[in-house]
């Protein structure tokens, strides 16, 4: 089988982050002082959106007002951002059509733009640039994603007065080849089943990857898998428990909260198969353990087990992994 440009670009991802990695920042970030902002809203649509969950997270432990508000929702109640706000709008293309509608009405506000294009909108009117480098992108967000993690990480590092890491060390979570054989396994279960049923489970800062998993699934596979955020599973989702469902759960370490470790063996007791990534063992559930490392480099190790099951099933099933259908790269109607 020959190998796709969805593929090629998931193998570039390790390129693509030590690009960055090498890339300096704006001067002008180390001049922001948080406090000075009644509100920081994290904005932007798909995988750009998920990928600043983290950041989010870390400015609320901060005791910092921040928001985490998707592009659409920010259009419908555009009052939350007022003159005092600061916004960070995350978009690989910086041509969505929500963040294109948004720029005029963020003009006076404070606005840090995320992206791959300098000569996009989004990053022709950021008041501050934050260039991805991740480089062309056939299709399916792959390197743009795990650079997106990246690149907010480093972000929030300079927001906050952190001292700088070693950031091209993340480049070795994309290095090693998620385990095979069981990604396989659930692969071909969900390719004899005519309305297969597949949900990623994600905790904490793993929510982002569990939302990224659903969406590059259904985009790159064409099957209807959701992402959730933890407890929101349990809450009507569960009913589609039991044989024929394919539970993957992120975050899933051997220290992993409780709730982890239970939703894991209920729904083992259903008969479903469970994927754990991270490392925790449960008794009737596959476990993928991912290189140890702090939780930028876990999650951009689950990311890459997201990317080659969507590859494995698409093949699977007689699919051309990350090929477009209907959609195109870049969604710029509303």
């Amino acid at each position: 089988m020959s190998v796709t440009p969805f593929e090629r670009d998931i193998a570039d991802q390790d390129e693509a982050l030590r690009a960055f990695a090498s890339s300096s920042l704006p001067e002008s970030l180390g001049e922001l002082d948080l406090r000075r902002f009644d509100r920081i809203v994290f904005t932007g649509m798909g995988s750009s959106h998920f990928g600043a969950l983290r950041s989010w997270r870390r400015l609320v432990a901060a005791g910092l007002p921040a928001w985490w508000v998707d592009a659409g929702q920010l259009l419908d109640s555009p009052e939350l951002v007022t003159g005092q706000s600061l916004v960070v709008a995350t978009s690989q293309s910086g041509a969505s059509g929500e963040i294109v509608s948004l720029l005029d009405d963020l003009s006076a506000r404070t606005l840090i733009g995320v992206t791959n294009a300098a000569a996009s909108p989004l990053g022709e009117r950021s008041d501050i640039f934050l260039p991805l480098c991740s480089g062309d992108e056939a299709t399916v967000s792959t390197k743009s994603y795990t650079n997106t993690l990246a690149a907010h990480e480093r972000l929030i590092d300079r927001l906050l007065g952190k001292a700088d890491r070693r950031y091209a060390d993340f480049a070795s979570s994309v290095g090693q080849a998620p385990d095979a054989p069981i990604l396989n396994r659930v692969a071909d279960e969900l390719a004899i089943d005519s309305m297969p049923r597949l949900a990623f489970v994600g905790y904490g800062d793993h929510a982002a990857t569990a939302l990224y998993a659903g969406l590059i699934t259904k985009e790159a596979a064409k099957v209807a898998a959701e992402g959730y955020i933890g407890g929101q599973f349990r809450h009507g989702p569960f009913e589609l428990a039991g044989p024929g469902l394919a539970a993957v759960l992120f975050g899933a370490a051997p220290d992993a909260r409780p709730s982890v470790v239970r939703l894991a063996k209920d729904l083992v007791a259903t008969g479903a198969t469970v994927v754990l990534v991270g490392g925790l063992r449960v008794p009737g559930a596959e476990t993928i353990a991912t290189p140890a490392g702090d939780t930028v480099q876990q999650l951009i190790a689950g990311t890459a087990v997201a990317q080659s099951l969507t590859v494995r099933i698409s093949r699977a099933r007689g699919t051309v992994p990350g090929d477009f259908t209907y959609a195109t790269k870049i969604t710029t109607a509303l």
